[in-house]
């Protein structure tokens, strides 16, 4: 079992995104060393117009830093797609 892994929790109509095995709108996935939060959300082919609020640790990643932002073992990367309402 890796031990380089990192929480990836997507919202709403994201969690079709999720790997097989998923529970809750939550994977556990293999981290790479290199892997920053643009590179996750490349990997796993979340369209950029549904990818609005980006949270690591539940801090905001704004749009401009997620390529230099590296995540790191044991991190959560949360990501929701624009909510609609009034």
């Amino acid at each position: 079992m890796p031990t380089d892994l990192l929480t990836l929790k997507l919202y709403a109509s994201l969690g079709q995104y999720l790997p097989a095995g998923a529970v809750d709108n939550i994977a556990k996935v293999e981290l790479a060393a290199d892997d920053s939060v643009a590179s996750i959300i490349e990997r796993y082919d979340l369209p950029a117009r549904l990818v609005h609020l980006v949270l690591v640790d539940g801090v905001y990643i704004a749009p401009e830093d997620r390529a230099s932002r590296l995540l790191k073992a044991g991190e959560t990367l949360a990501i929701w797609p624009p909510v609609a309402g009034g």
